[in-house]
């Protein structure tokens, strides 16, 4: 058997083999991904059984509880569970409290089960250090029921803090039970992330190399190059890139995925009334599809009244509702069956233009059109805030799933293909609210994509910060694709670029760089006396080259291979080159 190798020579071509296993993971202190959205009738034990936090369940009385602000607290028992409420309270801080020491560099995740005496009423955990107060999480708590808070926090300096919840009803009782915080230094943090890279973006891969007899080649190169990660990670572009060929290289080289800045937005491609121009999103379309670039529909109507066309303002309701639903039927026509993802009302927790036009249910009646033009396309939501800031009550992970379910409910949307789109438009990541509000996220099991993600502030902040919030979304199990928000403009980015005018990577480019490296790259290495060499790969698509030693003239052999999320604990793939 014989074949070309590089330099048109004719070799001999070993076999191999290649086999993928799943791999046994082991952690002293596991992150607890676990939420509950049920308002139940008690609540459940405390995470970590309460780590830091003493007398969690409230067993021992109020033993280290103490009152905060102008309230009163007592210590009560129903149904044999105990637990602490705060009453007659004058200011929204009035509430039962906790004093504890916290250290910097640690990040503490946190949880507690609440209910309140009358109404749907948020409550809020915050903690008192003395470098200003952290917001940890919120709920909105109901009576008769008990609702699960989870959040968490990190602080500026190690010192004395104080827990105590907070709720702008003064009129109502809070009750807390099962609380629990729990801190993990930043080396076990990371430890979370790699471990659940390899449970959930990874496979073992164990290659043998045999000859033509089947005999196995010891000491024989191998060479495992990625061609393609499996995981959708990508950036949004701009029409620049459609006249700039190194903007272009240096994008298609990098990324699998993208959304235009503007350029499918209504205001860009209707300016007035009637005249829709769709040349510029067609180009930049079939620029992406040249590159095998996967395309995220970026907006279909956005309900911010700040970014409408001074037509549409104009509009009486009923022209607006044929407007919208021309616009949704225009769009979502035109690109139908091309595009990965449809973000259909975009931030319509924050705001309410359609609503204000069409009513309450408007953009529930908008899923639905959406789903009746391209039922087979994801239809997202789109927001910003959820998990970048945790006291924004708009948008908080439970308002999230509420919204959801809402559309979910209206008459017609029952099987809707829905997503889940995060902005991530970030300041300072709180690392440990966003793994707990993605885990009130992922209870919805639908699709979860950052969408926009950049961060705000000085060069060196920003690529420290942009490789925190990228491993942690990377690593979190239900993430299903991420987009970085630096479409490139000579005057500057919207918040945070990845290059410089030349497109030399600034250091948030490296950032990007460093970690598809670390997703995919090369890997050399040499098989064992059996002819074997194992390796862990992230999933994707890959070129790998044996090179047999020893021979007369050195023989190799090329071959693609796909590692994929195995379905089984062991999986056999056996692949073979002849000549």
């Amino acid at each position: 058997m014989k074949a070309g190798d590089e330099n048109g020579g004719q070799l001999l071509l070993p076999f191999f083999s290649i086999i993928l296993f799943a791999g046994l993971l082991t952690s002293a202190l596991p992150y607890d991904y676990s939420i509950s959205l049920e308002c139940l009738e008690n609540p459940l034990r405390p995470q970590y059984n309460g780590g830091i936090i003493v007398n969690p369940e409230l067993n021992d009385g109020l033993r280290g509880w103490s009152t905060f602000g102008d309230a009163k607290t007592e210590h009560r028992e129903s149904n044999g569970n105990k637990y602490v409420v705060a009453h007659s309270r004058k200011n929204p801080y009035g509430s039962m409290s906790q004093k504890l020491y916290l250290k910097k560099n640690h990040l503490y995740t946190f949880s507690a089960w609440v209910q309140v005496s009358e109404g749907n009423v948020q409550v809020t955990a915050i903690f008192k250090t003395d470098s200003g107060f952290k917001k940890a999480g919120s709920v909105f708590a109901e009576p008769k029921c008990w609702s699960m808070l989870k959040g968490g926090l990190t602080v500026d300096s190690s010192g004395p803090a104080e827990l105590y919840f907070e709720s702008n009803n003064t009129s109502v009782e809070i009750w807390v039970d099962s609380i629990s915080l729990q801190p993990f230094t930043e080396k076990e943090w990371r430890s979370h992330q790699d471990q659940s890279i390899e449970r959930t973006r990874k496979e073992k891969v164990r290659i043998q190399a045999i000859d033509e007899q089947g005999n196995p080649l010891s000491n024989a190169t191998i060479s495992i190059k990625q061609n393609k990660l499996r995981f959708p990670f990508g950036c949004a572009i701009n029409k620049n890139i459609l006249s700039n060929t190194a903007y272009q290289d240096w994008f298609t080289s990098r990324f699998g995925v993208t959304a235009f800045e503007d350029e499918m937005k209504w205001y860009s491609t209707e300016a007035t009334r009637g005249q829709v121009d769709y040349s510029v999103p067609d180009a930049m379309l079939a620029f992406a599809e040249q590159h095998n670039i996967a395309v995220r529909g970026h907006n279909v109507i956005w309900d911010d009244p700040k970014y409408q066309n001074g037509w549409v303002n104009s509009l009486s309701p009923n022209d607006f509702r044929t407007a919208v639903q021309a616009r949704v039927g225009s769009v979502m026509t035109r690109y139908r069956g091309r595009l990965i993802a449809w973000d259909v009302v975009n931030e319509n927790m924050h705001f309410s233009f359609v609503e204000s036009k069409l009513g309450q249910n408007a953009s529930s009646a908008i899923y639905n059109w959406a789903g009746k033009t391209d039922g087979l396309t994801t239809l997202f939501l789109n927001e910003y805030d959820t998990i970048e800031k945790s006291g924004d009550g708009a948008a908080s992970p439970a308002k999230y799933h509420q919204k959801l379910k809402e559309i979910q409910s209206f008459p017609g949307n029952a099987n809707l293909r829905m997503g889940i789109g995060l902005e991530s438009h970030f300041t300072i990541p709180n690392l440990p609210y966003m793994r707990a509000s993605l885990d009130t996220l992922a209870s919805a099991n639908v699709p979860i994509w950052l969408t926009e993600v950049d961060v705000q502030g000085n060069p060196a902040q920003q690529a420290q910060y942009l490789e925190q919030i990228l491993r942690e979304a990377y690593s979190y199990p239900k993430i299903a694709g991420i987009v970085i928000w630096s479409a490139w403009k000579p005057q500057g980015c919207y918040r945070m670029c990845l290059t410089d005018n030349n497109f030399k990577n600034l250091a948030t480019g490296d950032v990007v760089d460093k970690l598809l490296h670390e997703w995919g790259g090369s890997l050399i290495g040499m098989t064992d006396a059996n002819g074997f060499f194992e390796a862990s790969l992230s999933h994707g698509d890959y070129n790998v080259k044996i090179i047999r030693h020893g021979v007369t003239d050195i023989s190799s052999s090329t071959s693609n291979l796909k590692v994929a999320p195995t379905v089984a604990s062991r999986t056999n793939l056996i692949h073979q080159v002849t000549a």
